[in-house]
Parts: structure tokens; sequence; C-alpha cells
């Protein structure tokens, strides 16, 4: 049976995601296939707390999207050295739905270009032991999305630094990300196949049926933007429904100790407490107070610790070193994805 294939054209996360939601709600019948890829990007599950997935500092100084995805799973970076694909078709027997319907002819398709590759029990596609590809899915009135990552030849060092999470700082029932050994498929693939010729050659592979190629209207395309604008590039979508968590840290800076402890809820700071050996010269209750139910992000801070005499409330610490310690490295520093 011939699939139906889209690609988006684009390498923006929130607009690819929102690409295949539509595809997924209103492309009834027949199956399909979507191969696209994002700029760097950390896309995490439809459970996760976003804050506990994230080194804040590292995506914010390397530009690094972060998004929420409406599938499950953990968290995982993508760059342009990572191939994504996405199967959307009927479910048909749920008796018979597994993640083998859909890895199986993947690893299918690298073995016909010379990997051998295999399913994980966690659900990811190994090769020599190394994870290749991470997956997750999605039902929706009787039609599955399962969608993957393949990666292809991202940059190791960008993978660890984007999704580095120090879990002693976080505590909340958030499903946690699962860090894993990472390999890349270019070093198992014969010389000389870059990653438009495996994306080609992958393509015959999963299309050996019959390929429609297929396109949407624009009508149909300016309802995607909106998806993406509305949905997947908001702050709610991507941080505010986080669920609840607490965090705590402690630095010392040259003005002194800070340590800060925070109750958060759907992104926002719930309740909050400083202390420390600081040399302060007022309490810090009208701050705390102004603090509470304010966005986790370096804008609405700022915002709230510029109305306040820092010096008489921290001593020597400078507003510079309050942010660093509120917005950690896992936590986000900004309010929207810049895209």
């Amino acid at each position: 049976m011939s699939i139906h294939y889209l690609e988006p054209g684009s390498v923006d996360p929130c607009y690819n995601l929102a690409l295949e939601q539509y595809v997924l709600e209103h492309r009834r019948e027949g199956d399909w296939l979507m191969l696209w890829q994002n700029r760097n990007t950390v896309v995490v599950g439809l459970n996760q707390n976003t804050t506990e997935e994230i080194n804040a500092s590292f995506v914010e100084a390397h530009g690094i999207t972060v998004v929420r995805r409406m599938t499950g799973g953990g968290a995982v970076y993508h760059d342009l050295g990572n191939l994504n694909y996405s199967f959307i078709r009927d479910v048909g027997n749920a008796e018979e739905l597994t993640i083998g319907r859909f890895t199986e002819p993947v690893c299918r398709a690298l073995a016909a270009l010379g990997v051998q590759a295999s399913v994980s029990g966690r659900n990811d596609i190994l090769v020599d032991g190394k994870k290749i590809s991470g997956v997750a899915q999605r039902i929706v009135k009787g039609r599955i999305l399962h969608h993957g990552t393949l990666l292809f030849d991202s940059d190791p060092a960008m993978i660890a630094g984007a999704l580095r999470a120090d879990p002693a700082k976080f505590t909340s029932k958030s499903a946690k990300s699962v860090r894993s050994r990472v390999g890349n498929l270019r070093d198992y693939l014969p010389e000389g196949i870059d990653l438009p010729r495996f994306w080609e050659l992958l393509l015959q592979e999963l299309t050996r049926d019959g390929l429609i190629r297929e396109v949407l209207s624009p009508d149909e395309l300016q309802e995607v933007r909106r998806l993406a604008d509305e949905k997947y590039r908001s702050w709610d979508w991507t941080y505010g429904r986080s669920p609840d968590s607490q965090y705590h840290s402690r630095r010392r800076f040259p003005g002194g100790t800070l340590e800060v402890y925070m109750d958060l809820h759907a992104g926002r700071i719930e309740d909050i407490s400083f202390f420390g050996d600081f040399m302060a010269t007022a309490p810090l209750g009208a701050l705390t107070e102004a603090m509470r139910g304010v966005c986790l992000d370096a804008e609405s801070l700022t915002e709230v610790l510029d109305r306040f005499d820092l010096p008489s409330l921290f001593g020597g610490i400078r507003k510079e070193e309050v942010l660093s310690l509120l917005l950690d490295e896992n936590i986000f520093t900004g309010r929207t994805t810049n895209l």
C-alpha cells in the first residue's frame, strides 16, 4: 500500500510539531510518513517538568529552543545532524499495537543500508549498544502518531550540555528522562553517505510499497502556523503545565552565601525563602511577597528585583548573582522560545 509522504520544509520546531499534530487530527485515512528536522532544540515529553530536564544556562548561551511535544517519553535534543520521522495511521487492532510495529520497519530500512539496529527494552533503537533513536506515541480518535529521532551526526557535547540536570535540586512527580549512551549513524554507514543522501535512501526503504507526495493547502498551512504560535510557542504550553515541584540551591558569592528554597506551581513561584550570611540592613518579606505568582524567567524576575533596594536586602550580593541562583542551570531563563 502506498504511503502518503509529507515534508514540512522547515526547521522551526514549533511549526513542525504543529504540522505533525494537524496531520494527525485532520488526515483521517491512509498511512502517512513525515521526515523532518529541527534546528537546535530540546523537545520535552508531554508529562515532564521542563525545568528539571534542561540546563537552562547552556540552552540560553547556545540559542537552543525548548518546546513540549504532544507525546510522552523523555526529553531529547534535536539539531541539523538529526533526522526525525513520523508515522501516522489507523490504530487497528489495539491488541497488536506495539512499538515494534513502527520500529521494525525503521530497523529493516537501516539494515538495508548496512546498519544492524535493534530495539531496546526502553523503546530505544540501538546500534552497537548505543542509542541512535528514541520514540514516542499518541493516539487521537483511532489514529496513532509514532515518531522518533535518528541521530546521524549530532554533537554529543551539545546533547550532554542541553539535557544535563541535577536531580538533587528538584523534587516533583513528573516523568524523568533516563540518560543513555548515544551514538551517530554516520559512524556505521558506508563512507560518503551524508545526511541528505541518508534521508533519500531512508525514504526509499520506508516507501518501497509506493509513495504519494502530499502538500497542504494554503488555508491548512495557515492553521498550522496559528497552532504553532498559539500553542507550541507559548510559555504556558512548554513551561506552565509543568507539575508542582520544589527547588533548592545554595552558592557562595564574594558578598556572602545565598540560599533559596522555592515551591513552583505551573511554572510560577508559589512560595520563596532566602537564607544566608549576607550583610542585609532590611528584611526580605516585601521582596518575597512580590515574587509570589511570578513566572520563573529572567524578564519577570528582573522586573521585580528592580523595584527594590537590593543592597539593603542582600548586602554585597549583586542582582546578577541573585538571578544566577534563581535561574540555575536547570531553570528556564526566557519567557518565550527564540525562533
